[in-house]
């Protein structure tokens, strides 16, 4: 076949470039990608509008695209019972397809062709979801795929017939009922009436204004698709009252071009064919169409563009829903970092405010530097004193040992209770969010983790290993490395560890001046060996680098509630907004 540009009708140039095609495999790629996990408003239909629309590229757009001058498919569609299969007989003008007597008749669709043009339907161009199955006129009606059990699923091939009556620029494709009880034929019935460039659409005197048919003609009035709609099965002198009213029915939804055909209500023959010349309106209608090159062209743009028009708006919806998505998980996102981030200021204000040296630490101190004399002592002359606090730590280690240990659980016990606490409050916030409780589940995340106590222990662990080389670090002149080496590596690092919590806010009564006291004689230790420049320094790094730990393991833990969230690209709502303006501007270059 030639094409209509080499017969002078051209489609618009814009609508052949290959940048149409790109767009359009963009727009098929962001559909299919489309990320709508949360089961928000309107997600749903988000979805089965997502994959309606990769199915209409694949199936109809992007095919019709591609090869502008292919065949005009038109689908016949209807009711059960309306007489598709009939009217298909009619129009090749001998039996091509059976119908059932039984509803729904499960079977697979039936595309009748000019044995010329069967190259464009043999192969994956159009509907390239489902096989083919080549047909044979002498073989007589195409029978049903298997019983007429409605349980049985719809088939996924067509039936490829070529035969002469049909004239070359057009196909008829028959397709099952709109209505049927079986879900796999409905939903294919709905796919082959969105890859046609032409509807035919049967329905009968006495059921053409149920609802679901009017659904559909509805869907093409906003495609713009040309519908011819046949009128079967009119009683003898009604045809002017029924005609009138489904044509007055068609002018309000918005369908007054749609032709119209009726068909007189008749008895078949023995081979189930309506009488000669019952169809000959729509046969002429369909010939001369088929012959009118440029009639096929306007037929084909203008379903085109509509397709294109509706999918536009279609992927706008999308856009909007998977914006919906990113924010949901967003807002999921920023409350858990909230919660956690509050949970480690709490921790650092802790290690600030002098609450470490209640307790435990404090006693375990307080055995280490000894009595009131000791920091009397101290006070009045720490250089004097140095070799005596040095006897005293080589002599006794232990002390200095169990003041990290009690450091070790006092500060463990103080970041596991706000990781805890953090927990709960994302674990409520979430809960109190329709997204949050899809992706919580039934699961319990209010506490911490497994493991969780552990690792915490072991962070504290690393940090005062990392302190004690810190002070070694610092040490390594000759000038202080006696001095460090004759107080004790352990009591050294001790005595940092109290300067770090030393801050004294928030403690009250007897607790200020003992813990501030132990302070006192923790710095000035340090000072006495290091400077007061160095200690300053070392403090402050120490303080960052438990900053930093503690900010690490709660960033860990927090992954227990954000890896529930569903990956996705930031930017995908903006970019299929985009994509369906682009599509718009498309459909409009007509």
């Amino acid at each position: 076949m030639t094409s209509p540009n080499e017969r002078g009708q051209a489609y618009p140039q814009e609508q052949q470039s290959a940048a149409a095609v790109a767009l359009l495999e963009q727009v098929r790629a962001s559909l299919a990608e489309a990320a709508l996990p949360l089961d928000l408003p309107g997600a749903e239909q988000a979805r089965r509008d997502a994959a309606a629309g990769v199915a209409q590229l694949d199936d109809y757009i992007l095919p019709r695209y591609r090869n502008l001058d292919a065949p005009l498919l038109a689908v016949v569609g209807g009711s059960t019972g309306a007489g598709k299969s009939t009217l298909v007989n009619a129009l090749a003008g001998h039996p091509v397809t059976r119908a059932g007597a039984i509803r729904p008749t499960t079977r697979q669709p039936l595309l009748l062709h000019n044995p010329d043009e069967g190259a464009w339907f043999e192969g994956s161009r159009v509907l390239p979801g489902l096989g083919r199955i080549r047909g044979s006129v002498a073989a007589g009606p195409v029978p049903s795929a298997a019983s007429t059990d409605p349980r049985q699923a719809a088939t996924s091939s067509l039936v490829l017939l070529g035969d002469a009556a049909i004239p070359a620029g057009i196909a008829l494709l028959d397709a099952p009922d709109v209505d049927s009880i079986s879900d796999d034929n409905r939903k294919l019935a709905g796919q082959l009436l969105a890859a046609a460039d032409l509807w035919i659409f049967v329905t009968t005197a006495n059921r053409y204004a149920d609802a679901v048919p009017w659904q559909l003609l509805l869907d093409a009035a906003a495609r713009d698709i040309m519908v011819a709609v046949v009128l079967d099965r009119v009683p003898a002198g009604a045809e002017d009252e029924v005609s009138a009213d489904l044509r007055r029915l068609l002018d309000q939804e918005g369908l007054g071009k749609a032709r119209l055909f009726v068909i007189s209500e008749a008895v078949l023959d023995a081979a189930g064919m309506l009488p000669a010349g019952s169809v000959l309106p729509l046969q002429t209608w369909l010939a001369e169409l088929a012959t009118d090159a440029a009639g096929r062209a306007d037929v084909a743009r203008r379903t085109l563009d509509g397709a294109v028009r509706a999918l536009a708006g279609r992927t706008a919806g999308i856009a909007a829903a998977v914006t919906a998505q990113q924010r949901a998980a967003s807002f999921l996102e920023d409350t858990t970092a909230a919660a956690y981030r509050d949970a480690a200021a709490r921790i650092l204000d802790a290690t600030r405010d002098g609450a470490l040296l209640r307790g435990e630490v404090l006693a375990r101190w307080q055995d280490f530097v000894g009595t009131g004399e000791f920091f009397r002592s101290l006070e009045q002359n720490v250089g004097r004193f140095r070799d005596r606090m040095g006897a005293f730590f080589r002599g006794e280690p232990a002390p200095a040992v169990k003041v990290e240990t009690a450091i070790e659980t006092g500060l463990q016990a103080v970041i596991v209770d706000e990781a805890a606490n953090a927990a709960e409050e994302t674990d409520r916030r979430w809960r109190s969010d329709q997204a949050g409780r899809q992706l919580l589940g039934t699961d319990d995340l209010s506490g911490t983790g497994p493991g969780f106590a552990d690792q915490a222990a072991a962070e504290i662990r690393a940090w005062q290993a990392a302190l004690m080389e810190l002070i070694r670090t610092e040490g390594q002149g000759k000038r202080t490395q006696a001095r460090w080496l004759s107080f004790g590596i352990n009591g050294l690092g001790a005595a940092l560890m109290i300067v770090v919590f030393s801050m004294t806010a928030g403690l009250t009564g007897l607790e200020v001046g003992v813990a501030g006291g132990t302070a006192v004689v923790g710095q000035r230790l340090l000072e006495a060996v290091f400077g007061e420049d160095a200690v300053r320094r070392m403090a402050e790094k120490a303080r960052t680098d438990l900053a930093s730990r503690c900010e690490r393991l709660l960033a860990t833990e927090q992954q227990r509630f954000l890896a529930r969230l569903p990956a996705g690209d930031g930017g995908a709502g903006n970019e299929l907004e985009a994509q369906s303006d682009a599509l718009a501007r498309l459909a409009g270059r007509s």
